[in-house]
């Protein structure tokens, strides 16, 4: 397939690319580099550097070749960034994936795999399902939730074919590439970075979770299980409208 695919200057996104391409497909990144890095991107991939706030340069990019599917990574992700500064994340998160999703319409791309997030689940103690009931705990999981239930109003009036994969927190590496963010904010790469002599120290936060010792507990998912599930998403949208 021919992919058209945002944010994979990322570690999710770049990671993505690389699996893609490894599965004989052929991947076109569109990254402003905002937060992604030039060198993460698969040499074998086409590369794009500009913003998807850019109408015209995501449509000339979309138009510039028939692409079978949109896999859509690109987005902010810090939940206590998002309360701080909801307007940034509505905007960056919701109104350009809805141009987005304007832009597939326009020139009939068929298929979109979205990179979603548990964080559009209601807190629960015990734990989640694929059904579990819904109702973000900030603005970054309602970002997704938006998303979502924007895709389904596309796949309803336009035959818009989705997958929304709704994942905690991604880590581990795949061979010879690596976790990293800018700004680095997840555990892990820190405590790596500390072991490297990059910085002083990790700084463990919360002290009052409901945990044995009082810290936060995590859900992980390893990048490559991860990665695998959105390629099962993509054929699945093959005989499937909505996953």
């Amino acid at each position: 397939m021919n992919i058209f695919l945002t944010g994979g200057a990322g570690y999710i996104g770049s990671a993505a690319t690389e699996i893609l391409l490894q599965n004989g497909h052929n991947v076109t990144v569109y990254d402003s580099l905002v937060t992604g890095y030039r060198a993460a991107v698969p040499k074998a991939a086409s590369f794009i550097e500009a913003d998807l706030e850019d109408q015209a340069a995501l449509a000339s990019a979309l138009g510039s070749e028939s692409f079978d599917a949109v896999m859509h990574f690109a987005a902010f992700i810090e939940a206590g960034e998002s309360m701080q500064n909801p307007g940034k994340y509505f905007h960056n998160n919701v109104v350009l994936s809805l141009g987005l999703m304007e832009a597939c319409h326009q020139v009939g791309v068929s298929r979109f795999v979205l990179s979603s997030s548990a964080a559009v689940y209601a807190s629960s103690d015990e734990p989640l399902s694929e059904d579990s009931p819904l109702g973000p705990a900030n603005v970054y999981g309602q970002t997704k939730w938006m998303i979502e239930q924007s895709l389904e109003w596309y796949r309803r009036i336009h035959g818009l074919r989705y997958a929304a994969l709704r994942y905690f927190n991604a880590a581990g590496a795949l061979p010879g590439r690596g976790e990293a963010h800018h700004p680095e904010s997840h555990l892990i790469p820190l405590v790596l970075q500390v072991a490297l002599g990059q910085r002083p120290e990790a700084e463990i936060f919360g002290t009052d979770y409901p945990t044995p010792d009082g810290t936060c507990i995590r859900d992980y998912i390893h990048i490559a299980d991860l990665i695998a599930a959105h390629l099962l998403a993509l054929d699945g949208l093959e005989d499937h409208d909505q996953l």
